[in-house]
């Protein structure tokens, strides 16, 4: 079968990679929008992907992140590792933007829901309630006519 070979990134790489999400956070955030201290982050999860979305107390969005914009493609994007990294990089968004208290509300069914809002909590930002918004049908839809053979 011969030796497996396994592709480990030099630290170069590595800082060289960390260096181009950076600049392209700084590339997002180029004008400052009014004071905001407190803010409401949607966590919207499928299977496929990871949506943060970054809101004012009055809805307004302020910024939005996903794991397919961060440079995940495919099946990758629906992993909580994912969902982390679009959640570290929300939360230096959150970090420059000055806002101190978020309210999380997290949607859906997906694998990163969890991932994201660890990641948000480890961030030192200060969370003041996490609801789950995922809808649920009470009695669902009409089930169809009985088959006659």
């Amino acid at each position: 079968m011969g030796k497996k070979r396994i592709i480990t990134k030099t630290e170069e790489e590595l800082l060289k990679e960390k260096e181009r999400i950076e600049t392209k956070l700084r590339k997002e955030i180029k004008k400052a929008p009014k004071k905001v201290r407190e803010g409401k982050l949607y966590i919207s999860s499928s299977y496929n992907n990871t949506i943060l979305t970054l809101t004012d107390v009055a809805g307004n969005v302020l910024h939005w992140i996903s794991a397919g914009s961060i440079g995940f493609k495919g099946t990758k994007k629906g992993t909580p590792f994912a969902a982390s990294k679009a959640a570290e990089a929300m939360g230096s968004i959150i970090n420059k933007l000055g806002i101190e208290k978020i309210a999380v509300f997290v949607k859906g069914v997906g694998a990163g829901r969890e991932s994201a809002t660890r990641s948000i909590a480890t961030r030192g930002i200060d969370i003041a309630s996490i609801t789950d918004i995922t809808p649920i049908p009470h009695n669902g839809c009409r089930p169809p006519k009985a088959r006659r053979v």
